[in-house]
Formats: C-alpha cells, structure tokens, sequence
C-alpha cells in the first residue's frame, strides 16, 4: 500500500475518532438547529472563510515580506490555512503537527524549511501579541463591568502572562548561536534516544544535531533581520487583530442566531483559555474539553449555563463539520497534487 494511501486510510480513523468525542455535541447542536435564526447562522460561513484568510495573512504577510514567495490567490490561501486547521485537528500536539505539514506545504512554493518555520513563529507571536492588546481592552472592559467576577480579571492576567512567557522563550532561545548548538545537541540527543527506546534499539540516530543546528539558525538570521526591520511584524500583527476578532466574532453570531446578547469581553477571555488549554489537551480538536472550558468560564462570567451551552456548543460543533469535511477534501487534494511528503525535500 502506497504511503498516501496509508496516510488516507489513517486520517479517515482519525476522523472517526473527532466525531466519537464529539458525539454528545452534536447530538446537542442538533437539537438546538430547531431554535436559531438560521439566516443569521449562516453569517459563520463568510466568517470562518475570514478567519482562515486572516490565519494564512500572518504567515504569508511576513514571507512576501522576506521575498521569499510571490502573489498567492487568496483562495489557495484559505485552501492552506483550512488545511492546517484540519491537520491540527486530527492530530493533537499543540500545533506542532500544523506546522510541520504547513512547512512541507510551503517547501512547494520554494521556501526553505527553517524560513517556513520562522513565518509560523511570526504567526504565533502575531497572533499573541494581537490577543494581548484585545484581552488587555477585555480586562478593562470586565474591571468597570460590576456584574464580572473578579476571578476572570485574575484568570485574564495569568493568561496575558503565559502568552508572554513564551514568547520570550522563543526569542530568548533563536537570539543567541551559543544557546542554539547546546539545544539543537540536547534535542538530537534526546530525540535519538527516545526513538530508540520506542523501537527497542531499531532505530539510533534518526536526528542530526548539525541539520538541527542549521534548522535553528536559519530562524536566527531571520530573528536578526526582524530586529533590524521590526516594521515586518506589523502586517502579520494587523492580521492577528483581523484573525482574533473574526474568531471571536463566530461565537458572537450563533449568541446573535439564538436571540442573546453577550458581552464580548468574557467570551474573549474564555476563548484564550480554552485555546491555551487546547496546546494540552489530548482529544482530537480538543473535543469535548474546549467547550466544557469555555462553558464553565461564561457561567463563571455571569453567562447563564444553559444559554453558554448552546452558543458555545453550537459554534464549535458547525466549524468542527466544516473543518473536518472541507480540510479533508482540500488536505487530500494536496497529497495527490504534491505526492508523499518523505522524497519532496
């Protein structure tokens, strides 16, 4: 069986699975279809087209920026995006898996892996930087509304905090050559050594620390230009505003379809928890915990439980279907077009 084939038959279980912790959601969502505005519902589609634009924006911003790829058709673009979305969703490693399906993708269009790399870490920290500045407004916002529990102004800080954390780790680690090499031989090290257990001595070196080494460094050099040019993080940053509030805003439209008016500020907040928590969560897509999280945080927030059920539920359930059924279609459109991932490089 050929390795696509494989890969197919592998994502389909995967699939399955999505959809086995998801099953309870979506009993529930279509119990609920009966008591929406289905007019107003269907505004999630233009916005989920807007948020995967808007994802793809940040990396692609910062690579034209770079000259490191021409014009993309903004369709191709949302094909991308889409199909990073879905690879996150059935395989959960807290976007690692994203990121390296999205750097074999951009390694078609010519760019190199550590550049592709870096354009996701740019990404991150655009997406980071932009959530800070609205979840900031949001803690103003919850401060001077007396109904908020205070608990979410400390929820919203510790939040802030980890998302600054790790962006200086990033930083701390791509901006000096010394602290590089001693990663990049810890990680080969360690990589080795775990494969080698798993495969009970089959496997040694499966990672070189010189490939790892110059990986890192690419994104060093790129770390350098950035500083010297910080004008090429605005675009992406811009894109990460765009990105934050589309997200934000598809919860926002199935409140509106169900004839309830939230406050936009704890539904931020609840989305960055759930979102940081889906970086731990085990379950495909963060099925079945996501919800739960931002449930329990509105019902913390002042939001009724039955009303936070049904929006919340309602929204992850319909962009769940979409990203699992056009992802697919796009994702295995790619692997025809492109061949098996292991002779492209």
């Amino acid at each position: 069986m050929s390795f696509r084939a494989v890969l197919s038959v592998v994502t389909l279980i995967l699939i399955g699975v999505i959809i086995y912790f998801a099953r309870h959601e979506l009993v529930h969502a279509w119990e609920l279809l009966s008591k929406v505005n289905i007019w107003i519902l269907l505004l999630l589609i233009p916005g989920q087209l807007l948020v995967y634009y808007a994802g793809g924006e940040m990396i692609f911003s910062y690579l034209r920026a770079k000259k490191s790829i021409d014009h993309i058709a903004p369709p191709e673009l949302v094909k991308m995006s889409l199909e990073m979305n879905f690879v996150n969703h059935i395989l959960p490693s807290g976007g690692v898996s994203g990121i390296s399906y999205m750097t074999w993708r951009l390694g078609k269009f010519g760019v190199t892996p550590g550049r592709a790399t870096m354009s996701q870490v740019v990404r991150f920290a655009a997406q980071f930087g932009a959530f800070i500045t609205l979840i900031a407004l949001a803690v103003i916002v919850v401060t001077i509304d007396g109904n908020v529990n205070r608990w979410i102004i400390l929820v919203s800080s510790t939040l802030v905090s980890l998302m600054v954390a790790m962006i200086f780790g990033c930083i701390y680690l791509i901006s000096s050559t010394k602290r590089i090499a001693w990663f990049s031989e810890w990680l080969a090290k360690f990589t080795n050594k775990f494969v080698k257990r798993v495969t009970f001595g089959r496997k040694r070196h499966v990672v070189q620390k010189e490939k790892v080494e110059h990986f890192f460094m690419e994104m060093h050099h790129d770390y350098l230009a950035l500083r010297h040019d910080k004008g090429m993080l605005l675009k992406p940053y811009l894109w990460g505003l765009v990105f934050t509030l589309a997200d934000v805003g598809l919860f926002l439209i199935t409140f509106w379809a169900l004839g309830v008016a939230v406050n936009p500020a704890p539904i931020l907040i609840a989305y960055g928890v759930a979102a940081l928590a889906g970086f731990f969560v085990i379950t495909p897509g963060g099925a079945g915990a996501y919800e739960a999280i931002m449930v329990a945080f509105l019902a913390v927030a002042g939001l009724g439980g039955g009303i936070a059920i049904a929006g919340i539920v309602l929204t992850r359930v319909i962009l769940l279907l979409g990203t699992i059924i056009f992802g697919y279609v796009f994702y295995q459109m790619a692997l025809v077009k492109y061949g098996k991932r292991s002779t492209d490089r």
